[in-house]
């Protein structure tokens, strides 16, 4: 496994990161333990979740099993954790805990997020959305306080348009303050949005990209088809891209790794590493059998061949244009 330092931090996490959405939802306890032994033996050390993971009604089991697991493996300090705050937990009736972030609400949620983690700290605190509200008072006086106190180490963005990272960043600056370190984005090679602004602003900023969903909840992987209800054909309905016979585009790519003897994940997850924007591609694993190859993908250099033949498969001028709107939501939810 390689590592990185995280955006201009001197924090070193692996080249990718091991996204638990599904931890306490799709996947048991018994079998996110696997998963998180095994991603440990291979070398990864960095673990992404959110303070809303686990699924409808069950929002913070996510938090709940990596906190067993680090309390019975005597793991915390071998990884670097990162979870979130932003969305409700089972607080929508109180307006003060709706979605959004304030002093008020973060205190809260910070201090549950350690009970469930079973944890004296978070490495790295990321805002789950952008709050277009909050006064940069407020916003950067809040996560100071949390940070003197020594419950975060480092702060990140996730879903952050490239305007908000440029703001926030110099706000913090202005104040002082690192800022942020990492941001979080969905990118793959068939959503190539972020290319836009997001990546350079972060690159500029001093800000690691994390992308989440880099095998596009599993259009990437060589499957042919979906299984009906499956996150794949969710993400299918979601993109408007349909796997089958009739989609040339992924058979393209599949001849391609074919012809480059690697598997498609491994091809697709190594593109995104391929930006210099980008540290750690987060992805989101359901089975142990899921961290095959991740190593590889890791270690992999695309050359400037394979990326062109790359770009014109999956050109991002042609296809289904933009969806109307502002960024972020013009390419996030």
């Amino acid at each position: 496994m390689k590592y990185t330092n995280l955006g201009k931090s001197n924090l070193q996490v692996s080249q990718v990161c091991l996204g638990t959405m599904h931890f306490g939802s799709r996947t048991s306890e018994e079998d996110s333990f696997k998963i998180m032994d095994k991603a440990l033996e291979m070398g990864i050390n960095f673990f992404d979740t959110a303070n809303v993971y686990g699924g409808s009604g069950g929002r913070g089991r996510s938090e709940e099993i990596i906190g067993k697991w680090m309390k019975e493996r005597g793991t915390r300090d071998d990884i670097v954790l990162a979870t979130k705050v932003f969305g409700p937990m089972g607080e929508e009736n109180n307006p003060n805990y709706s979605a959004g972030i304030s002093t008020y609400k973060v205190r809260k949620h910070v201090n549950e997020s350690l009970q469930r983690l079973q944890t004296d700290r978070i490495d790295l605190y990321q805002i789950h959305h952008i709050d277009r509200n909050i006064t940069p008072e407020e916003f950067w006086g809040t996560f100071e306080r949390i940070m003197n106190d020594g419950k975060v180490l480092y702060m990140g963005g996730s879903n952050f348009p490239g305007w908000g990272l440029a703001t926030h960043q110099l706000q913090a600056m202005q104040r002082g303050s690192m800022g942020f370190i990492s941001e979080q984005t969905m990118y793959n090679l068939v959503c190539r949005y972020p290319e836009l602004e997001v990546l350079p602003a972060a690159k500029a900023l001093g800000i690691g990209v994390i992308p989440y969903m880099p095998l596009a909840g599993g259009l990437l992987t060589g499957k042919k088809k979906s299984v009906e209800g499956s996150r794949t054909n969710q993400v299918e309905n979601e993109y408007g891209i349909h796997l089958g016979d009739a989609n040339q585009q992924m058979a393209d790519f599949s001849a391609l790794c074919a012809e480059l003897g690697e598997k498609e994940h491994v091809v697709a997850i190594a593109w995104t590493l391929a930006h210099p924007a980008v540290d750690s591609p987060i992805v989101g694993v359901r089975t142990v059998d899921h961290l095959d190859g991740l190593d590889r993908a890791a270690e992999l250099e695309l050359d400037d061949e394979t990326l062109q033949k790359l770009d014109e498969i999956f050109d991002p001028n042609k296809g289904r244009p933009l969806r109307v709107g502002q960024a972020p939501e013009a390419y996030a939810w």
